[in-house]
């Protein structure tokens, strides 16, 4: 398997916070058109192989979320095992 789809989910109030550029309030203003979750849709994907939910966890649980899933499915491995 050469791709692996992880949807990192957070609400959009959530990406706002976190937005170090202004991007959202700049597309809240009206200054930015089309703008992902303000004024364009944003469709999730439908069959994610990882969802990482950002806005509860934390940077390091879904980092922690992530390895275990990429050594589980033998995409990792382990330095104990090289």
């Amino acid at each position: 398997k050469n791709f692996i789809e992880i949807h990192v989910q957070a609400s959009v109030s959530t990406c706002e916070e976190r937005d170090p550029k202004g991007l959202y309030k700049r597309a809240r203003a009206g200054e930015i058109l089309n703008f992902t979750g303000i004024s364009a849709p944003f469709e999730a994907p439908e069959n994610p192989e990882v969802v990482l939910k950002s806005g509860e966890k934390s940077v390091e649980d879904c980092v922690s979320q992530l390895v275990t899933y990429l050594k589980d499915g033998g995409y990792l491995s382990s330095p104990e095992s090289k």
